[in-house]
């Protein structure tokens, strides 16, 4: 691929004043949004819900914090600043645009993989009422030491957790999710994912798979503008907290009131909630598949 084969190829100038400022306000963005997080860590405190954020997701808060305009935007001014040698960009006279050619060839197969995700994903309608079993089933008939958060107790005792598996039908379709089942959990699931059948399994009502609309974002970096990424974290911090409320771990001491899934009212809770995120995460999928729609012919 080259430039002259891309859909867009004039770029938008933006001037030293504005984009600082653009810069300047997603940064205060990111300092904001992950605030709690950069002070827990200094003092080393763990946190059950906002860390998977920071370790499951790799992408730190320093790297979170940089701002990229995106695909198709020419930063004037910015050829003697740091940002000049940022990885796939160049400079274009006094200005520093990303490298869309350079980051195509570069990351090629991802590419591919991420968008035809993308599209599978949205294409098909959200699969609800999975009621967030996923995470009972990863404690299913747990014995001592092998719960995952350790260091938060389970509401319930663990028989009436176990009893709460066996009382339902799980229906776990995203792989990184199920791939953590307790071993007597993995036959309970009413579908056996694997990564090699992902593109076939994804859908918009998994919290995980929404969740995951910030991954994607971040490994499209530096294509994708950060205010897209900046809404794909905030999706993914809302709906992890959901993942946990539902969860069969007491979260009371980091005030959290549990979305009681084992009852028609929590049940009734999550499918709103859940339904919500699906339409939301269905936006975001789109608007990364504008941006690479501008990137690949």
């Amino acid at each position: 691929m080259n430039a002259a084969t891309r859909p867009s190829e004039v770029p938008t100038l933006v001037d030293l004043e504005a984009w600082s400022a653009r810069e300047a306000a997603h940064q205060r963005r990111v300092d904001v949004a992950t605030a709690d997080h950069r002070s827990r860590r200094g003092q080393g405190v763990p946190h059950p819900i906002e860390d998977f954020l920071f370790s499951y997701y790799s992408t730190k808060p320093s790297q979170l914090r940089r701002w990229h305009p995106g695909v198709g935007v020419r930063l004037e001014g910015a050829a003697a600043l740091e940002r000049a040698s940022w990885k796939h960009y160049r400079v274009v006279g006094d200005a520093v645009e990303v490298d869309v050619d350079a980051f195509v060839a570069a990351r090629g197969r991802a590419v591919d993989f991420i968008g035809r995700l993308l599209a599978a994903t949205s294409a098909r309608p959200a699969r609800l009422g999975c009621f967030g079993l996923h995470e009972w089933a990863m404690v299913y008939r747990a014995r001592e030491g092998d719960v995952r958060h350790e260091q938060v107790p389970l509401r319930l005792s663990q028989n009436e957790t176990d009893e709460v598996v066996e009382r339902h039908q799980i229906t776990c379709s995203h792989f990184d999710a199920f791939r953590f089942f307790t071993p007597e959990a993995l036959s309970r699931n009413a579908i056996q994912p694997t990564r090699e059948s992902q593109l076939e399994l994804e859908q918009p009502g998994c919290l995980h798979a929404g969740m995951d609309v910030y991954k994607w974002a971040t490994k499209l970096t530096p294509i994708v503008p950060s205010d897209l990424t900046m809404d794909c974290f905030d999706l993914a911090k809302e709906i992890r907290l959901l993942d946990m409320q539902a969860s069969p771990y007491d979260l009371s001491d980091y005030g959290v009131a549990p979305v009681r899934i084992e009852t028609a009212a929590g049940k009734a809770a999550y499918l709103e909630r859940q339904r919500a995120f699906a339409e939301r995460s269905n936006v975001l999928r789109h608007r990364l598949i504008g941006v690479l729609d501008t990137c690949v012919p």
